[in-house]
């Protein structure tokens, strides 16, 4: 028999938690999203614990009408950097735009992020959903939807292709000889396609994992079929098992007929977790944290999915109002989504903001450890997820409650590891590293 499948946790660290008006929780860091020490402790903690990874988010467009852990935030790329000294094992993740960034640069950033964490590099490719991202870019306009996501595939085939430039045993550095490299094992890429011209060679090796790992989370149409071709791992968001389970199939199937096995793809459902001893605990918890959101800040939060719409002009206690295709064009998905659950459960304007500022039912699991756990094991088991990433809504104590409550019972109905197995991302995601494709090539060539 086979090893027993086991989930794979990760936990998303967006400075004092999801919910926006986390910074006033009372145990909230204030400052969390300039906080090194902070974030030290939190990844910390989460290696302890012997989670897969840590993913921090990004985006390139702030208004006043943003996340408050998004107006004054670290650059993704460079945390993850102050962040590999400290640990050893845990994965490290984050968030880069395809749609404003160049090939070349970004290959060398995560190779670099991954020589300096020893193999525990991954990227969450995202194509950057808000249109006024362009006006900090010299851009006059922001590319559509489906453009966006036809240039992130030739992004992330480059970025793979630069990432081969340098066999792995191309650099011999024999001081006697006088021999640093073997010139037969350097590449040039030399791509020339519709929006990138790149020759190469990078000028950074492979890492011990091969490649960093590729995250994607887009769930509109184009977006899961940018997973199915290029992504390791896909991070998503569901209202219900049904729907988790539905795009789990659909992604895995997607997989399959671009020549990829089902296991070279996991599904990572995003998921809130509110746990208290008891029901009781866990839903005052819930509250406390519902109760910190003023209703203005809730509509402003809504408007930034909707291209920033001012929805102070709408009754707020009217059925959401008929928005046609607006917003389609940044947040698709999740656009698409709030209007068809708006629709489908006669939700007003006040509704739907509190749904998106503070989510209940769907991946919002608010109960006991016990409950916590059952939920969790029922997704994974019944082919709704291969693992989970954990949103709290209030850091650090909704990572703090999963670890202490929830993980021991994961791990005593052997659903999760007490060690880690590797001490690469690759490793413990159970994910082959990638077999240089020059070295393939000749390996081909031989036979």
């Amino acid at each position: 028999m086979g090893e027993k499948r086991k989930l794979r946790l990760g936990t998303f660290l967006g400075g004092t938690g999801g919910n926006i008006a986390s910074w006033r929780h009372p145990d909230a860091v204030a400052d969390a999203a300039i906080n090194l020490n902070y974030y030290k402790d939190l990844v910390e903690k989460a290696e302890r614990a012997k989670l897969d990874l840590v993913f921090i988010g990004d985006g390139l467009y702030i208004s006043e009408k943003s996340h408050p852990n998004f107006l004054n935030r670290f650059e993704p790329l460079t945390l993850l950097a102050a962040l590999a000294g400290e640990t050893s094992h845990i994965g490290l993740v984050a968030t880069l735009s395809t749609t404003y960034s160049e090939p070349f640069n970004v290959a060398r950033q995560f190779a670099s992020i991954d020589h300096i964490s020893n193999g525990r590099a991954g990227w969450n490719v995202v194509t950057s959903p808000l249109e006024k991202s362009a006006l900090n870019f010299s851009k006059t306009e922001h590319p559509k939807h489906d453009l966006r996501y036809r240039i992130a595939e030739e992004f992330v085939q480059v970025t793979k292709g630069l990432w081969d430039s340098w066999e792995d045993d191309a650099f011999i550095r024999d001081k006697e000889k006088g021999i640093f490299f073997d010139p037969e094992k350097m590449h040039r890429l030399n791509h020339k396609g519709e929006f990138f011209s790149v020759e190469g060679p990078l000028n950074i090796s492979r890492s011990k994992q091969g490649h960093p790992v590729i995250f994607q989370a887009g769930s509109s149409e184009a977006g899961k079929t940018l997973a199915a071709k290029v992504a390791d791992a896909v991070f998503t968001n569901h209202e219900s098992i049904a729907a988790a389970k539905e795009f789990y199939e659909d992604v895995k199937n997607r997989a399959v007929t671009f020549g990829r096995s089902r296991d070279q793809i996991l599904i990572f459902p995003g998921v809130n977790i509110i746990v208290g001893e008891t029901e009781a605990e866990a839903e005052r918890k819930y509250e406390e944290i519902a109760n910190l959101v003023d209703i203005d800040v809730a509509l402003n939060y809504l408007g930034r999915y909707f291209n920033d719409i001012d929805f102070k002009q709408y009754p707020l206690d009217e059925p959401f109002p008929d928005l046609g295709d607006f917003g389609a064009e940044g947040w698709k998905s999740t656009t698409e989504k709030l209007k068809k659950l708006a629709k489908e459960e006669n939700l007003t304007l006040r509704q739907v903001a509190q749904r998106v500022t503070t989510p209940k039912g769907g991946s919002t699991f608010i109960g006991t450890p016990v409950q916590i756990a059952n939920t969790l094991q029922e997704w994974f088991e019944e082919g709704a997820a291969d693992g989970f990433m954990i949103c709290p809504s209030v850091l650090p104590n909704g990572l703090d409650d999963f670890i202490h409550y929830v993980l021991p019972i994961l791990q005593e109905r052997e659903l999760f590891r007490t060690e880690y197995e590797h001490d690469t991302l690759r490793g413990n995601l159970g994910l082959p590293k990638p077999v240089n494709r020059y070295s393939k090539t000749k390996a081909k060539a031989s036979t």
